[in-house]
């Protein structure tokens, strides 16, 4: 982001971006309690896997809304 971005962004009203921290590391906590460090290791791959997917078809949906539109 340059500097000039920077000066424009604006605080998010009632948004903790650390209280958001503490809540997902609970979470996690929560998800992880008693697992292996393998299990650990397979459990965020999925994760990410699954992240990573939902991305993919958001981009999907959004080049075809782009399309939609363009076409009118």
């Amino acid at each position: 982001m340059a500097r000039h971005e920077l000066k424009d962004s604006r605080a998010v009203p009632g948004f903790s971006c650390l209280k958001m921290k503490q809540e997902l590391q609970e979470r996690v906590d929560r998800e992880t309690e008693g697992m292996t460090d393998m299990e650990i290791l397979e459990h965020t791959r999925k994760g990410s896997e699954a992240f990573r997917a939902e991305q993919k078809q958001r981009r999907a949906e959004k080049v075809e809304l782009k399309e939609l539109v363009g076409k009118k």
